[in-house]
């Protein structure tokens, strides 16, 4: 290694010239960079404003952020004349002090953080007041397989949340983190919510179970507070208030006050296992304990279910016990490795607490029998013959009037106090309960409030922001402690938890069913974000574990499953709607991308029929903010229907758009409720940029057929080439074979005087989360009005029972028809009559107007009626026609004026001038368009729009005499116009196959 860096440094000092001795061919160092310059000479091959690969890079990788210790892109392409016109910054010390540290959170241990954490949690109440009287219903064999069954379905989940866990960085948020950054905020916001509620009524419960052992305690003593129910919700709430005031000390006396009680609760562990290995007394012996015995041992391993029980009134019991497996996950970011600490803290944590549910079962049924009486009377005396029939016969008590009499107060049947009595103090066994019940009480009221801060800030739900706050140098959410105290106390104060403990046995299983659903998706989507560093799982155990969930949920209670469930959906339903604007790189985005490829594959092997034809439009909108009308057009016809794409032709004289403008415009367009794709294109002209627009848009059978612009109001006054640009626009459009709609409105259609016209008849309404680009803002830092908020355009507006005009003049496929049906199942077109124009004569009116009917009704398009026009042939009025005639002067060329270049010669220069020879021929046409004016504003003045078939231009028509029929068509009318055209092949079939 040494060697090889000798040949380096060699290499960069004598074959290489120095990069800082000529200014020609490097750039100069900054002085960030001067502490670090040999290292960078040592590690760069290239240039010395390269960085080698560091950890730090990719700290800021998340969307919108970038990296500050790795050059732009822009930079390493500066030539060398820009690097050495900059000057490096010169830096005088003033913002030393603000480069201090600040004093960091404290950070746990795996093995405090997480894995004592989790044992103290999953050793409950249930073990010490609850296994025994299992043990004693379903024998020891079957409370094995509750274990067993139990600890499959949360290893599983165990095992998926550290997959989870080790994809990535995890910070404070637990589970709901986790769940909702791979699932997104649509899955993630409902599970977020369910579970910081449902930790905050496990504390609240276990705080309960605690009073509950101290009222007992009081009334075995002879003494109360009040009343056995009104000392538990004293006791309960001043053991809250306490845990309170713990939790707000801070994470370090937090976890030193979960260290003294994982001591004693070890302490009441040894006190147990003494007690069952020392003689036993007669006292303790008249209560059915005898030691271990392999005949009590036997008996015991079978089940003896009582009052109606069975296994899985039992296992509902067993079952919430497991629910402390998540503990060390709720304070993922109180860990200093969580990545680490969560997989082997929770598994060593399942390891050693599922070797206690094994042991204490086998232990306490080798060692008391099921009944016994408690009274040291029932001994029975040497040469005894009075009749025995239980099995302490053996070991010299008779139970058998207290069995037959079904009044034993005593063995694990009857006293639900067994472990205390075996050990070898009874109060040492209460000191666990303590121990157990108020560790996992300050475990869960710690959770809770990690948990809804974490949500909080994602603002997936209203009026939830302020909790979000958190204080000191560990964020510490004290807003969200107060709220979780006080709905502990609430059902504190009730004092009847039993309906509320089902649903938090349900809302931890749910939790579990869609932690194992995340890990399954995010395996199957194979996204390239996926790649967990824990391995030990795989598809089969997550639907194993998800399914096993979702069944328990019913089998333990299934109002309570109905109920969850019913939240659950709900709430999905509100974030889906809502639309959370967050960017997670969540797995369902995934899967979106690969169903999307997976279909936009399959569907180019699928052949196109005119049934299923829908207009895909590429719009020419520019910068989509400026047309907002045509934008709003478009996506009438198009949301949820068929394909739009927004396409941009920046030309070279137009600013460079921000890097963020792109993300901007979809955003813009999202609040106006328009599903479209946006792409942007440089080239030197509109005619360029459109044809490329044209041939590359799209993706297999996903590509435009219909290109929709506006109309170049300034046709008159822009240059020459400019609409002879425009114009051939058209032509290639139809070249391409694709259909052309031109919009046309009056009252302007644009907010920029660019190509098309000007608008300045919108409505505004309040813009609300919607900040322009940076390239809007103003060297004053304010921003127009008409460029930063949203604008309401006509197609916005409820049109009421107008009526939808359609000058069906030629047969172009049937596009003319279909785009205004399309139009009318939105909900603002859904009243208007739509009535259809077409040409005909006085002679066959009838029958004309009898055979479009027939063929509107095959095709199943509703309308109001069909009007023929009989008077298109009809010369135009005077002074119409001098309008028209005037507004082609200027591109004129008069014979008199031309000197010897020929008509062809003329046309290819100048394209889009107008011959005496020109003018005359096409005269009939101009007039006709000019008639055609005249009927539409005496017919459709007050409609809510038109559709007018587009003529198509002649290949040696001037441009600028097409532009005047297009003027001369819809001027004078103030509703939108819709000049098109289909490609002259069919879109409409009444056919069914």
């Amino acid at each position: 290694m040494g060697q090889l860096a000798s040949r380096r440094n060699g290499a960069s000092a004598g074959i290489f010239p120095d990069a800082h001795t000529s200014s020609s061919m490097e750039e100069p160092p900054s002085v960030a960079e001067l502490p670090g310059k040999m290292e960078m000479q040592k590690s760069s091959l290239y240039r010395t404003l390269d960085r080698v690969p560091q950890l730090e890079h990719y700290s800021n990788s998340l969307p919108r952020r970038q990296a500050k210790a790795r050059p732009t892109l822009a930079a390493l392409r500066k030539t060398f004349k820009e690097m050495e016109e900059e000057k490096p910054p010169i830096t005088d010390g003033e913002n030393e002090d603000s480069n201090e540290k600040k004093p960091e959170p404290v950070k746990l241990g795996w093995v405090l953080g997480v894995q004592i954490r989790c044992m103290l949690n999953i050793w409950g109440v249930i073990m010490f007041l609850r296994l025994t009287w299992i043990t004693s219903q379903a024998g020891i064999v079957l409370t094995w397989v509750m274990v067993f069954l139990s600890v499959t379905v949360t290893i599983t989940t165990v095992l998926a949340i550290s997959a989870i866990a080790t994809n990535g960085k995890t910070v404070s948020g637990g589970p709901y983190f986790m769940v909702a950054r791979s699932l997104g905020p649509e899955v993630g916001g409902p599970i977020g919510l369910i579970f910081a509620i449902a930790n905050a009524l496990s504390s609240a419960l276990n705080a309960v179970g605690f009073a509950e052992v101290v009222s007992q305690l009081l009334t075995s003593y002879g003494t109360k507070i009040v009343d056995p129910v009104n000392d538990v919700r004293i006791v309960g709430v001043i053991t809250i208030t306490l845990l309170l005031l713990i939790s707000l000390a801070g994470m370090e006396w937090e976890s030193k006050t979960q260290m003294l009680f994982f001591i004693a609760l070890m302490i009441s562990f040894i006190g147990y296992t003494v007690g069952t290995i020392i003689p036993q007394t007669v006292v303790k012996q008249s209560q059915g304990i005898f030691g271990y015995k392999s005949e009590i041992f036997v008996a015991n391993l079978v089940p003896d279910f009582r009052g109606g029980n069975n296994f899985f009134s039992m296992f509902a019991i067993f079952f919430p016990a497991t629910n402390g497996i998540l503990t060390g996950v709720n304070i993922s970011g109180d860990l200093k490795d969580p990545n680490r600490g969560i997989p082997r803290g929770t598994l060593l944590a399942v390891f050693w607490t599922t070797l206690t549910y094994l042991a204490l079962p086998i232990t306490v049924g080798a060692c008391v029998v099921r009944d016994a009486s408690g009274n040291i009377t029932d001994k029975i005396p040497a040469n005894s013959t009075g009749p025995c029939v239980s099995l302490a016969c053996d070991l010299g008590w008779n139970f058998t009037n207290c069995i037959e009499e079904q009044t034993c107060a005593n063995g694990l049947a009857n006293d639900l106090q067994v472990l205390g009595e075996v050990s070898v103090a009874f109060h040492l066994i209460t000191l666990g309960v303590f121990a157990a019940s108020l560790s996992s009480a300050l475990s869960y009221l710690v959770s809770a409030p990690k948990i809804f801060q974490c949500l909080c800030r994602d603002d997936i739900y209203p009026y939830i922001r302020w909790f979000e706050k958190g204080y000191g140098k560990s964020d510490e959410p004290l807003r969200a402690y107060i709220l979780t105290y006080i709905i502990c106390v609430a059902f504190i104060c009730i004092a009847q938890l039993d309906i509320i403990a089902a649903l938090i046995s349900n809302f931890f299983l749910c939790s579990y069913a869609l932690i194992n659903f995340t890990c399954f998706h995010a395996k199957i989507t194979n996204s390239p974000g996926w790649r967990p560093t824990f391995k030990y799982y795989n598809n089969l155990i997550c639907i194993y574990g998800a399914l096993s969930s979702l069944i328990l949920m019913f089998l333990l209670t299934w109002w309570a499953a109905l109920v969850t469930i019913v939240v659950v959906i709900l709430l999905l339903l509100y974030s889906s709607y809502k639309k959370p604007n967050v960017n997670w790189g969540s797995t369902l985005q995934a899967q979106t991308y690969n169903m999307a490829l997976s279909y936009s594959v399959s569907l180019s092997r699928v052949q196109d029929h005119v049934k299923n034809y829908r207009p895909q439009c590429l719009v020419l909108t520019g910068s989509p903010q400026q047309r907002p009308a045509l934008v709003d057009f478009v996506g009438c016809f198009t949301k949820n229907t068929s394909l739009m794409i927004c396409g941009d032709i920046i030309m070279e004289e137009r600013k460079p758009q921000p890097s963020d403008t792109t993300e901007w415009l979809l955003k813009w367009m999202n609040q106006r409720k328009v599903r479209s794709f946006y792409t942007p294109f440089k080239a030197n002209s509109l005619r360029i940029g459109t044809r490329t627009l044209l041939q590359a848009a799209g993706l297999g059978k996903l590509k435009p057929n219909t290109l929709v612009i506006g109309f170049k109001s300034n046709w008159k006054e822009c240059p020459a080439e400019s609409l002879d640009d425009y114009v051939n626009t058209i032509n290639d459009t139809f070249d391409t074979n694709y259909s052309l709609c031109i919009l046309r409105m009056m009252d302007g259609l644009d907010m920029f005087d660019l190509d098309c016209e000007v608008n300045q008849a919108f409505e505004f309404d309040d813009a609300e989360d919607n900040p322009p680009p940076p390239d809007m803002v103003t060297a004053e830092g304010t921003t127009d009005k008409s460029e930063s908020d949203p604008i309401k355009t006509v197609f916005q507006n409820d049109q009421g029972k107008k009526n939808i005009d359609i000058y069906w003049i030629a047969d172009d496929g049937g596009l003319t028809l279909l785009l205004p049906y399309l139009l009318t199942r939105r909900k603002h077109w859904r009243k208007c009559k739509v009535r259809v124009f077409i040409v005909g004569d006085e002679q066959n009116m009838e029958e004309q107007q009898k055979a479009m009917t027939d063929l509107l009704e095959k095709f199943r398009l509703e309308f109001e009626e069909v009007i023929v026009m009989t008077d298109t042939e009809k010369n135009p009025q005077t002074k119409n026609l001098n309008r028209f005639v005037d507004s082609v002067t200027s591109f004129r060329v008069f014979d008199e004026q031309k000197e010897s270049a020929s008509v062809q010669e003329l046309g290819q220069s100048a394209p889009w001038e107008i011959t005496d020879n020109q003018f005359d021929a096409l005269k009939l046409k101009s007039e006709r368009k000019v008639r055609l004016n005249e009927i539409i504003r005496r017919h459709s003045q007050n409609a809510a729009i038109l559709f007018v078939t587009l003529p198509v231009p002649q290949r040696d028509c001037p441009s600028s005499l097409y532009m005047a029929w297009l003027d001369a068509l819809t001027c004078g009318i103030h509703c939108p116009v819709v000049l098109i055209r289909g490609n002259q092949q069919n879109v409409l079939t009444y056919y069914c196959e």
